[in-house]
């Protein structure tokens, strides 16, 4: 099954996940002077978006460097997401990631891990080592799902203060068990491959 450009959109949402990085964006940001949040989130949401760029680009060169396969690469993709899947619906109180440092954050823990972890990178390989004709439209998808991250993201405190911590966990929840069916078809993807490159 193709991937859709709405569907990668959807799917880099579920894996860089700006609801569920709402509570650990307001309390990091919390000792941090109000005039530089804005800042601060800005910052990290580039990193984060150059990040998963430089991955989508350098992804194919990557996988042949190391003598990586698709199969593999869908069955990580998978497993990754999975055990991201299930922090989310059973998150714990040091989130999803763990404990996270003190002080102003600057790049860790915010741009990355929390919003390019290792399964939205291994996403963006994926998406480019499947359809590498499609790379512009996957660039495409990240600048629009990081666009929506960033919006989510400066609109953090106002959603927090709104909705309340249990609203945006039980959401967290429900998409943590949509992310669950995607890392599920893809381990499948992963084993059809597999086989088929067994047979071939």
């Amino acid at each position: 099954m193709e991937t859709s450009f709405a569907s990668a959109v959807v799917i880099l949402l579920l894996v860089t996940d700006p609801i569920g990085n709402i509570p650990l964006f307001v309390t990091l940001l919390r000792p941090v002077a109000p005039e530089r949040r804005v800042r601060v989130i800005l910052r990290e949401c580039a990193i984060a978006f150059a990040v998963l760029v430089a991955f989508a680009l350098s992804g194919r060169w990557l996988l042949q460097l190391f003598g990586l396969s698709d199969q593999s690469l869908a069955l990580a993709g998978g497993v990754i997401l999975f055990l991201v899947a299930v922090r989310m619906i059973f998150r714990g109180p040091e989130g999803i990631f763990g404990d996270s440092p003190s002080g102003e954050p600057m790049i860790v823990p915010l741009a990355i891990p929390s919003i390019a972890g290792p399964a939205a990178i291994a996403t963006v390989i994926l998406l480019v080592s499947r359809a590498p004709q499609r790379t512009a439209e996957w660039l495409a998808a990240i600048a629009v799902a990081m666009a929506v991250s960033l919006a989510t993201l400066l609109l953090s405190e106002r959603i927090s203060r709104w909705v309340g911590d249990r609203a945006i966990a039980a959401f967290e929840r429900l998409m943590g068990l949509l992310l669950t069916a995607i890392a599920v078809e893809m381990l499948l993807r992963g084993v059809e491959g597999f086989v088929r490159h067994l047979r071939g």
